[in-house]
């Protein structure tokens, strides 16, 4: 399948004080990817937090830099947001075990965690990810099928919930859509709503914390089925003790104590366990798709 470019992909915008190193951590991380820290971290060190590039970095860093900072307050651990300009050079940091720390979706932990050393130690409570298909609110069309034969957006290949489930159950309805994979949720949907594609692929979550507007331009038209949602994951080399402070804070946070949630559209974690996902391990999806992941590290690593 050939990538398109983008369309109308949201850019970084300048932010003062700490959303402003917040983005520059974004080229941090990507330098990072070649350059892998070996050994243990230690309490002295920062540990670079990664976040999967769903939405904008700045839109990315507003939700989650409050977040680092509450953890760093209450765990004594220094923590840094950090994420990549998109999907694959987010994949390429993980192959490359940069993120000390990463929040990753479901078919990206079981792969990395494989392969990678990357260990869960928390998920969202009481949430199961469901992939949507969304269309232009003025759209005549009422069923998935309508969709046949058709130019459809998605993130990325290996978007879990906004790709790879959507594609899948498309396939067990044999249909045959064309993916164009446009880099992020947030393309997704402005794509969609300039009406450049019929529909597109993405998550409630992500749906949810689109501007106003842009979401008055769209409608869902169907939902899939429900997986265990995004890890929270430590690389091997970083300490249990280290790993056991962030992991009991963040079970320990509820929206109505700590608003930080709130921009994350979660309400509270539970501690997780790699066996977690299993659920996903039982789909079985092929090695196919794991190579399409490398090949994206690759480009990536090249480019």
């Amino acid at each position: 399948m050939i990538t398109k470019p983008s369309y109308n992909s949201p850019q970084m915008v300048p932010y003062s004080g700490h959303l402003r190193r917040a983005c520059w951590m974004v080229s941090l991380a990507l330098v990072s990817c070649f350059a892998t820290t070996h050994g243990q971290a230690s309490e002295n060190k920062t540990l670079i937090f990664g976040i999967v590039p769903q939405q904008s970095a700045t839109r990315l860093a507003q939700a989650w830099v409050p977040m680092m900072k509450h953890l760093s307050e209450r765990t004594g651990v220094k923590i840094t947001f950090a994420t990549a300009k998109d999907i694959p050079s987010f994949e390429a940091c993980l192959a490359k075990g940069a993120y000390d720390l990463a929040y990753m979706n479901p078919y990206h932990f079981t792969v990395f965690n494989k392969a990678d050393g990357y260990r869960a130690f928390a998920r969202q409570a009481d949430k199961k990810l469901k992939g949507i298909i969304i269309i232009p609110k003025s759209s005549d069309y009422q069923s998935l099928e309508q969709l046949n034969k058709m130019e459809i957006a998605f993130p990325s290949p290996a978007a879990f919930g906004a790709s790879v489930i959507p594609r899948a159950e498309m396939k067990q309805r044999n249909m045959n859509v064309s993916p164009v994979y446009v880099r992020s949720h947030d393309s997704v949907y402005r794509s969609v709503a300039a009406g450049l594609f019929p529909a597109g692929g993405g998550v409630m979550r992500t749906f949810g914390n689109i501007p106003q507007g842009i979401r008055d331009k769209l409608r869902i038209l169907y939902k899939t089925d429900g997986y265990t949602p995004h890890a929270f994951a430590a690389h091997a080399r970083i300490s249990p003790d280290i790993v056991q402070k962030i992991t009991a804070t963040m079970a320990d946070m509820n929206i109505q104590r700590d608003p930080v949630l709130k921009s994350l559209g979660m309400k509270a974690f539970s501690i997780a366990k790699d066996s977690d996902w299993d659920d996903v391990r039982s789909l079985n999806l092929t090695d196919k798709q794991t190579e399409i992941i490398k090949d994206n590290s690759l480009q990536c690593h090249s480019g």
